[in-house]
């Protein structure tokens, strides 16, 4: 059980595992977009961000539904949201941390004895 877990989890990250990926879930965490305002707020090819979108719903992070021609996205649980928002909570600590280290580094030698 513990290793099928693992696996979950393993995929799960590596379907966050793209820039594209994370912008679209950001892009959705208010709610549904269509595929064409989601294209367009990328600035890509509707190719590209298609290829994206299907990896996404591969691994169920977002659900689709259509609407004559158009087809619209939302994120399937506003967990992941939460894991992106922690990530970005562990990104500024550790931001902090190297800046500190840096301003630390640049401080005249007789400063820092």
């Amino acid at each position: 059980m513990q290793e099928s877990l693992r696996q979950f989890k393993a995929d799960i990250f590596q379907a966050l595992a793209h820039p594209t990926r994370i912008a679209i879930l950001e892009f959705l965490r208010d709610g549904e977009l269509s595929a064409g305002a989601l294209i367009e707020k990328l600035g890509m090819e509707q190719a590209n961000v298609s290829q994206h979108l299907a990896v996404l719903r591969t691994k169920q992070l977002v659900l689709n539904r259509k609407v004559g021609n158009q087809v619209f996205y939302s994120v399937r649980d506003p967990i992941i949201i939460e894991v992106l928002n922690l990530m970005r909570t562990y990104f500024h600590a550790h931001l902090k941390e190297a800046l500190e280290m840096l301003g630390e580094m640049e401080k005249p030698e007789e400063a820092v004895r």
